[in-house]
C-alpha cells in the first residue's frame, strides 16, 4: 500500500464489513515542537503527547467550528495540562508543574485533578464542555468510558508518545453502518478488538498510518478517506492581547507601565510569540482604539 502522509496527518477510515469508523492520528514535527518548548519530565511530556494526539483524534468524527480542546488541572506536581487542536488542523498545547514529577502519572492518582473536554469557538460564544471520569488511570481508557457514557456507543481508543512522535488510534461502533451484514454479525464489535488488542504502543508509535492500518484490519475491507494534514499552529493575536489587557482595566495598566519602563511585554506561552505596548497604545485600548505598535517575534 502506497503511503503518501506519514507525518503530521490524521486518517479517517471505515472498516466496512464490521461496521466501525476509525481515526488515525501521527504527529512528528508538530509534536516535537510542543515538546521542545520546555524541559519536561517524562512522564509528563508523554501524557501531554498522548493529549495532543487525542485532540487531533476527538476532530476526526464531528463537524468542528472552532476548536477541540483538552484541560486538565490537579493540585500535585502535574498543575495544568492543555492540549488543542483547531478545526484548520492547527495544534498547541503546553503543561506545567511544580517539582519532581513522578515517574509514572495515573490520573486516577492525581490529588483534585479535573479534566475537561472543551468544543467550540471562544469569540462566537458557543462552546460545549463535558468533564471527564478520572478513575481510570490511562488517558485513552478515561476517554473511552468518556464515550460510553456521553453517547452510549463503545469506543477503543489507543495513544502513545515519546520524544519524537504522539500517535492514537481510535475506533467506534456504529448501528447500522458499514456493509450490508455489519449490522447482522455480532461477532464484529469482538473481533475488531481482538485484533485491535494485537497492538502494542512501540507499533503503534514506529507505524505509517496507512501501513498499520491495512497490517491490522486488512481482512475488514478498510476504505480510507482523504488524509488530513496537521501542524503545530497558535491561535494567540494581538487583537486577543488587546481584549485581554482591557480587561484589567486602567489602574493595573498604568501600574505595569510604571514598573515595566513604560512597555507592556506580553508573551504567548504556546508559540513564545511577544506583543509590545507602550503607553500610547495602552491610551488607545483604554479609549476603545487600536493599539498601534508592532508584534515582536
Amino acid at each position: 500500500m502506497e503511503t503518501v502522509l506519514v507525518e503530521d496527518v490524521l486518517h479517517r477510515f471505515m472498516l466496512e464489513r464490521a461496521g466501525v469508523r476509525g481515526v488515525v492520528v501521527r504527529l512528528g514535527p508538530a509534536w516535537r515542537e510542543v515538546a521542545g518548548r520546555a524541559d519536561y519530565p517524562a512522564a509528563l511530556r508523554d501524557l501531554l503527547g498522548q493529549s495532543l494526539a487525542a485532540s487531533a483524534l476527538l476532530t476526526g468524527n464531528i463537524k468542528l467550528d472552532g476548536a477541540l480542546s483538552i484541560e486538565l488541572k490537579s493540585a500535585g506536581a502535574l498543575r495544568l495540562l492543555f492540549a488543542e487542536c483547531s478545526d484548520t488542523g492547527r495544534l498547541r498545547g503546553l503543561a506545567r508543574w511544580d517539582g519532581a514529577v513522578p515517574d509514572e502519572l495515573p490520573l486516577s492518582s492525581l490529588p483534585d485533578a479535573i479534566m475537561a473536554i472543551t468544543i467550540g469557538h471562544a469569540e462566537r460564544g458557543k462552546r460545549y464542555q463535558g468533564l471527564v471520569d478520572l478513575r481510570h488511570p490511562e488517558l485513552a481508557g478515561a476517554l473511552e468510558n468518556y464515550f460510553q457514557q456521553s453517547e452510549q456507543l463503545p469506543a477503543r481508543i489507543i495513544l502513545a508518545a515519546n520524544e519524537e512522535h504522539a500517535v492514537g488510534l481510535m475506533l467506534q461502533k456504529l448501528p447500522g453502518e458499514g456493509g450490508r451484514d455489519a449490522v447482522h454479525d455480532e461477532d464484529a464489535w469482538p473481533r475488531i478488538e481482538h485484533l485491535t488488542a494485537t497492538l502494542g504502543k512501540a507499533e503503534l508509535l514506529t507505524t505509517p498510518p496507512e501501513q498499520l492500518l491495512y497490517r491490522l484490519y486488512h481482512e475488514e475491507t478498510v476504505r480510507l478517506f482523504q488524509p488530513r494534514p496537521l501542524a503545530f499552529g497558535c491561535s494567540c493575536s494581538r487583537e486577543r492581547v488587546e481584549t485581554m489587557l482591557r480587561s484589567l482595566g486602567r489602574e493595573e495598566i498604568e501600574a505595569t507601565l510604571e514598573t515595566q519602563q513604560g512597555l507592556i511585554e506580553v508573551t504567548c506561552e504556546f508559540c513564545a510569540r511577544s506583543y509590545t505596548f507602550d503607553r500610547v497604545d495602552a491610551e488607545h485600548l483604554l479609549s476603545g482604539g487600536a493599539a498601534t505598535s508592532s508584534t515582536v517575534q
